[in-house]
């Protein structure tokens, strides 16, 4: 749902400033020697750095476009929960320390958008839940600290998966990039709603994915936007919207200041429409020495100067040792337990997953395929990791959870609530317990549209009494997915990533608390089978990526790779607004 308030106010914000240059018209010249007038749309950060550096454009301008392109597309593709109301007043400063020679950082007067799940107390901080709308928190998250140490303008909130979307599993599960705060997000490259009767709730034709939004990043709404993931939720976003996405190794960057799901899962990440563009916002991101208040962030040291640049290496797939996982990803593999296959690729993903092998082999890379993952192949129930879901839902209550890890639904309320602590009087409400409770009382209100099964399955969780299941299951989860996974594959086969189609490898690398980079690499086909849209609905076709993985703290060699396939590729292509 459109907010009409948010609207006038990013036009009226952009307003302020006359002298925002508008791209040129599509074939109008430039007279010989006059500078192009500076656009942000699919602008990358060295662009904007550079032309603010040589005097073509100034941070006032950046935001003044950004804001305008806001209130020009909005209402199409709700991207936005909260617009900064201070960002030209931040840009005028940023111009005014630019002038008197300093620069704070690599994002110094750069527009910036964050998922409304982390700390900023000049915007409210939601988390897509109506019980916080409007809530300011009494600290900022250290992420957004380090964003403005670096010099970035904070230009708004995106809209999210309500609470990262740990609110509605089954009977109901709530669709990506919908909350009762912020309604749904819808995807640039076809934001029309989806017509299908069991799904024409208001959600759009093509998802988003989630729980972060790529949308305003795709669209050009500002440079870069900060997206969380517990597993899935900054590649499955940046797959649906074209961008390229790092899911950092868990600890990299601070979670201080943003509502959890679990710890042992969360972190935040960039996502941009460059590789360069997301190395540079993680080295902002991560803190130049570890977060007294996350003890996590000492996991992995940082490279000198937070510099991931210098990992921008074009012949970076020179000798990589990249695996194929096949069973499973790309082809139907057997599920202990089950009659019926899963997994695979259809003919359309397959081919574009076939077109991405065939660049890293012709950019010098050593293909290792097949390289299976053990816990994948594995036929003794106990031991394979398809056979061992994580619980969600009320069909996962409790009493009906012994197939399936308890990891989210104990960490939930483990970390939500403490969490709701540091927020001291100012929480709206004091506990899980009262976030449901505040929930049932206002269902007018529409707290509740898909209900709060994933709540309910956490708020039943004993943190003495579960924690010996909680700990056999976080336990299980790592040999699975970690030591019995992509660890003992990678080992084995002295690989540097595995390339996983789409976010398909993103839970299986969430668990051990993996990194892995996603980047664009095509479209395929929009055409569910189990409901296809009607006859006379022209579907338009999905982005899709290619994702490499690879075990913990291995950001900078990732990074190369990515890189090295993005030059070798160049498959991004910009969304068709006003279509």
């Amino acid at each position: 749902m459109a907010r009409s308030p948010l609207l006038a106010s990013a036009a009226a914000f952009a307003s302020l400033s006359l002298a925002a240059p508008a791209p040129p018209a599509a074939g109008a010249t430039v007279p010989a020697g006059a500078q192009s007038p500076f656009s942000v749309v699919e602008a990358t950060i060295p662009q904007m750095r550079a032309a603010m550096e040589q005097g073509h454009v100034t941070s006032r301008e950046l935001v003044s476009q950004s804001l305008m392109r806001i209130a020009t597309y909005e209402e199409t593709l709700n991207a936005v929960i909260a617009v900064n109301p201070g960002a030209l007043a931040e840009a005028d400063a940023r111009d005014r320390e630019r002038r008197e020679g300093k620069v704070r950082g690599p994002l110094h007067g750069i527009p910036i958008a964050l998922k409304d799940n982390i700390h900023t107390t000049d915007m409210p901080t939601t988390g897509g839940a109506l019980a916080f709308e409007g809530f300011v928190p009494p600290y900022e998250a250290t992420l957004t600290r380090n964003l403005r140490d670096a010099g970035a303008i904070i230009i708004a909130k995106t809209v999210m998966t309500e609470l990262a979307n740990w609110i509605a599993g089954s009977p109901t599960p709530m669709p990506t990039n919908y909350s009762a705060v912020g309604g749904y997000g819808r995807n640039p490259y076809d934001p029309r709603r989806d017509p299908r009767d069991a799904t024409a709730d208001g959600r759009p034709a093509l998802a988003t994915g989630g729980s972060s939004s790529g949308i305003g990043t795709a669209a050009s709404f500002w440079a870069a936007n900060v997206g969380t993931e517990t597993s899935g939720s900054i590649l499955s976003p940046a797959n649906q919207n074209m961008l390229v996405g790092i899911k950092p190794t868990v600890g990299r960057i601070s979670r201080r200041g943003i509502i959890p799901i679990t710890a042992d899962q969360d972190t935040a990440g960039p996502m941009a429409r460059t590789v360069t563009d997301a190395a540079i916002l993680l080295g902002v991101l991560e803190g130049a020495a570890p977060d007294p208040d996350d003890a996590a962030t000492r996991t992995c040291t940082p490279p000198p100067g937070r510099d991931y640049t210098k990992f921008l290496n074009p012949n970076g797939l020179k000798g990589a040792r990249i695996g194929i996982p096949r069973a499973y990803f790309y082809n139907e593999a057997r599920v202990p337990g089950r009659e019926k296959p899963s997994g695979g690729l259809n003919k359309e993903t397959a081919a574009l997953m076939e077109e991405a092998i065939a660049v890293l082999k012709a950019q010098g890379a050593i293909v290792v395929d097949p390289a299976d993952i053990p816990s994948v192949l594995e036929t003794d129930p106990a031991k394979s990791f398809l056979a061992w879901s994580t619980c969600s839902g009320a069909d996962n209550a409790k009493g009906r959870d012994a197939a399936c890890s308890v990891v989210f639904k104990y960490g939930m309320k483990r970390d939500f609530n403490a969490w709701l602590e540091t927020l001291g009087p100012a929480a709206p409400v004091k506990s899980l317990t009262g976030l449901r409770l505040w929930n049932l009382e206002h269902t007018r209100a529409n707290s509740l549209r898909y209900g709060q099964s994933n709540l309910d399955i956490s708020d039943e969780m004993d943190l003495a009494a579960d924690k010996s299941r909680y700990e056999a299951d976080r336990a299980r989860d790592l040999a699975l997915a970690g030591t019995n996974g992509i660890e003992a594959v990678m080992k084995a086969q002295h690989l540097d990533a595995l390339l996983f189609p789409g976010g398909s490898g993103a839970s299986i690398a969430a668990r051990p608390g993996y990194p892995t980079i996603i980047v664009p690499i095509g479209f395929v086909p929009n055409a569910p089978q189990a409901s296809p849209f009607p006859a006379g609905f022209d579907a338009r076709p999905a982005p899709y990526g290619a994702s490499f993985t690879g075990l913990g703290c291995s950001e900078p060699r990732l990074i190369e790779i990515a890189y090295a396939f993005e030059q070798a590729t160049k498959r991004r292509v910009a969304p068709q607004l006003g279509r």
